[in-house]
């Protein structure tokens, strides 16, 4: 069988670059890998758009969401060529779910505190889809408590903006129903409530590994996640 190539989806308030030890681990192995940068500009436009980077790959898929990217892989990956899901600290979606409402039935992260809306330059913007990002001071903290000082610095100053649209947006379709799904808790993170991350994995029958980590699971702790890719990657097999 065609070995699957592993698409990398980043979050938001992030690029594809927070995937680097983790792209680069892969591509040693063997595999081919597309990280691609995702607009972050809509809920089901950043879908569509990995939606179709998807189709252009020629051979089977494993889809891989961190963060906001697990609510952008949840409709991405009903793609016919996606064998397998993996989720990083993220939202698995129902369908019909948006992420304020997911997030709503749970105490807040550290997060609300930290954002930050300015207008948008875009074309999409009104005053009810500002920018959204996180503080630059309280980005290595809330984010990336045990990634290295300096990285975390940058990866603050280097933030891709998610439009507030994102948070408002229901999910038109829940990958995780007709396709395998494995999936990461970062316990100790302070962006996303772990409980969130707990029950749209249980709700979806997603079996999880919990790892004693900050929202960067991928940039701090780069070899479990390749293990887990790997698992999903073999049940494509």
């Amino acid at each position: 069988m065609t070995r699957p190539t592993i698409v990398l989806v980043h979050g938001a308030f992030a690029d594809a670059s927070s995937y680097a030890p983790v792209t680069s681990r892969l591509l040693k192995k063997g595999f081919k890998v597309v990280a691609p940068g995702v607009p972050n500009r809509s809920l089901l436009g950043d879908a569509a758009y990995v939606a179709s980077v998807v189709r252009n790959v020629d051979g089977p898929v494993v889809l891989v969401g961190h963060s906001y990217g697990g609510a952008v892989i949840t409709m991405a990956g009903t793609e016919e060529n996606v064998k397998a899901l993996v989720y990083l600290s993220g939202y698995a979606l129902e369908e019909g779910e948006s992420l304020g409402e997911l997030q709503g039935g749970f105490p807040d992260s550290k997060l609300g505190a930290a954002l930050v809306y300015t207008p948008s330059p875009l074309a999409d913007y009104d005053e009810k889809n500002p920018d959204v990002t996180v503080d630059v001071d309280k980005f290595p903290e809330v984010v990336a408590a045990d990634v290295d000082p300096d990285l975390a610095a940058v990866l603050a100053s280097s933030q891709r903006p998610l439009a507030g649209l994102a948070f408002a947006e229901k999910a038109t379709a829940a990958a995780w129903r007709t396709k395998p799904a494995w999936a990461v808790v970062s316990s100790s993170d302070t962006t996303i409530n772990p409980d969130v991350e707990r029950f749209g994995y249980r709700r979806a029958g997603i079996d999880f590994v919990e790892i004693d980590s900050s929202h960067m699971v991928m940039l701090s702790h780069p070899d479990e996640v390749v293990d887990i890719i790997l698992q999903a990657v073999e049940a494509t097999e």
